[in-house]
């Protein structure tokens, strides 16, 4: 029998690692982000096309690469990180691997342009899914230059898999957040499509967190600080901008973003008791540890990693947060202030009680009835007081009663028998259900259940035919947000039209001109951080399925919550409305309206 045992070639090799390490866009922007760090550049430019499908390019001023170097970089398990077996614990550097660029070469058109500090010629190579096209020296700048371009072009079945380029473009960023905040003192900016997104100059930590995620923070951020033999722990914690999602969690271990359960359920377990059901802190924690007491070598993204003592660096970062949270009073406080109506005023202080006096009609008799203004004899001054004959109040208006000319006016009115009293059919129990009956059943209704069908309906006929009603603003609304958030919300904006939202987007302000007519201005903020809380990647790429996250995500923002007093019409107007409905059973996140008990049911109850 023959072999059947053989070595790969060494381009399939480099694709089956680029399907480990480059999966999209954004894998290739933390590579060479990183790379460019491990280069000690002080200067990082990242500069994308079409969201990193077209182009992803990243400019440094690090310590560049020789001709040799340049060729070298891209061959596989090349690095210039570790030399032995013994390095890996106790490494400092971002890449070990030298999977990286070979990755990138065999799975995209690579052009690089390098030049080291204190040469005038440097060295240009061009290749090809993972061949070399070209080399030759040329004229750049001090650093490196790293231009991949149409990423998958040689394996179009991956580039199926790819997502919008909103998607996309998210994933991009939370990888340049995650490299950004991990070195605050390296400038880095950002270009897409032409347009500078980012300039980011060396900084301290807390103002990095506040040139990326907005001014809202600001105030938010509480200190962290914790230095012992095993550990040492710094940065900020949020006072109580508590959120459904997880996008403000950053855990970074020696300046490397992580993930790890294990930590971030201590940093729970120190805000037990201040978060409500389904709610997560926002947090930027560092630990600085030994390296010899890690291991990031399990993962091939380098993003999970692994601790000799997990239980001693759980029980210190938990302690510093609570230690943090006590300090800057971040905890339920009792309310001290007290009603002035109910207080006793001070100058009652040296008052002496008083019999309180009283008057007592001895004339009063309950039993006389030829005189019912009589009733409440304390009142009896009133009584001899002849009362004014009601003749006098049509004095000098001349009498129509006998005029034969005269015609009666009809008053048309809404009610047309006056004396006839409205039946109640509504029961609105608990602030959170309306009983009703219909036919020989008796209905019980969800009521923000009922309105979220009701809105859901609405919206999607305006999204999805067009035909949508806006009310003008006579005074515009302007929001300001961060140009991540600026980002996420460019998508959505089409489908906000088309809902009758009116806005456009002025640099890091939303500027809304006209509203649909069932939203109040109030509404308007809660309801687009509402749509930020949206995890981008939740939503899928086709559009009619976009347009489907967007309508549930509206009809929940705008319904009426548990607790909400409504009056009578407007009851009787959210039943009209829910049984007007194509669907008036189910709720638009697929869960039950209403439950009926009929008479029979009712009185097999009873017995």
């Amino acid at each position: 029998m023959s072999d059947i045992i053989r070595l790969l070639p060494d381009n399939v090799a480099n694709q089956i690692a680029a399907g480990e390490v480059i999966q999209r866009p954004a894998s290739a922007v933390k590579e060479l982000l990183e790379n460019a760090i491990d280069a000690k550049a002080t200067q990082i430019k990242l500069i994308l096309k079409d969201a990193g499908r077209t182009l992803v390019q990243v400019v440094d001023n690090g310590i560049g690469m020789s001709p040799t170097d340049a060729r070298l970089a891209f061959e596989r398990h090349a690095t210039s990180k570790i030399r032995v077996a013994d390095d890996l614990s106790a490494l400092q550097t971002k890449g070990f691997r030298g999977e990286a660029l070979a990755s990138i070469a065999a799975i995209a058109q690579v052009e690089m342009s390098t030049c080291q500090e204190g040469e005038e010629i440097g060295t240009a190579i061009t290749i090809e899914g993972n061949k070399i096209t070209d080399q030759y020296p040329t004229v750049t700048q001090k650093g490196t230059s790293i231009a991949m371009k149409n990423l998958f072009f040689n394996v179009p079945a991956r580039r199926n898999f790819l997502k919008s380029d909103n998607v996309e473009l998210r994933h991009i960023l939370d990888e340049f957040h995650r490299v950004v905040l991990a070195h605050p003192d390296i400038q880095f900016s950002l270009i897409h499509n032409g347009v500078e997104q980012f300039n980011l100059p060396p900084t301290s930590l807390k103002k990095r967190i506040v040139q990326i995620f907005g001014n809202r923070l600001n105030e938010q951020l509480v200190p962290v600080e914790e230095k012992t033999e095993v550990v040492n722990i710094h940065g900020f914690i949020s006072r109580n901008s508590f959120k459904r999602n997880k996008s403000l969690q950053f855990f970074m271990v020696n300046h490397r973003f992580v993930k790890n359960r294990y930590l971030h359920h201590a940093v729970l377990s120190a805000f037990e008791g201040l978060l409500r059901e389904g709610e997560q802190p926002e947090y930027f924690l560092y630990l600085e540890i030994d390296p010899k007491h890690i291991d990031i070598n399990i993962h091939p993204t380098k993003t999970e990693i692994k601790f000799d003592n997990d239980q001693t660096i759980y029980a210190l970062l938990r302690s510093a947060i609570k230690h943090s949270l006590g300090q800057f009073h971040v905890l339920p406080t009792i309310d001290f202030s007290l009603d002035e109506s109910q207080e006793v005023p001070y100058s009652y202080k040296d008052k002496e009680a008083q019999t309180p006096t009283y008057q007592v009609d001895r004339n009063f008799n309950p039993f006389k009835m030829d005189n019912p203004s009589t009733l409440g004899g304390t009142f009896s001054s009133h009584r001899n007081t002849p009362s004014p004959q009601w003749e006098s109040l049509y004095a000098g208006i001349p009498s129509r009663v006998n005029d034969p000319f005269e015609k009666e006016q009809v008053v048309p009115t809404l009610i047309e028998h006056p004396t006839e009293v409205k039946v109640q059919t509504l029961l609105y129990f608990q602030k959170k259900y309306i009983i009703t009956y219909l036919k020989d059943k008796v209905l019980f209704i969800h009521v923000s259940r009922a309105h979220q069908r009701i809105l859901y309906e609405r919206f999607h006929k305006s999204i999805t035919q067009g035909v949508s009603v806006s009310q003008s603003l006579l005074f515009p609304l302007e929001f300001e947000f961060s140009p991540t958030e600026i980002i996420s919300l460019q998508g959505l904006i089409p489908s906000l039209n088309r809902a009758g939202f009116l806005l456009e987007i002025q640099r890091n302000k939303i500027c809304f001109t006209g509203l649909p007519p069932m939203v109040k201005e109030s509404q308007v903020e809660d309801i687009l951080h509402q749509l930020l809380e949206k995890e981008m990647e939740d939503i899928p790429q086709d559009e009619l399925s976009q347009k489907e996250a967007l309508v549930k995500n509206l009809s929940k923002s705008l319904a009426v919550k548990a607790g909400q007093t409504l009056s009578a019409e407007e009851q009787e107007q959210l039943v009209y409305d829910l049984f007007s409905c194509k669907d008036s059973l189910i709720s638009p996140f697929g869960k039950k309206i209403y439950t009926e008990l009929s008479s029979n049911e009712l009185e097999s109850r009873l017995q």
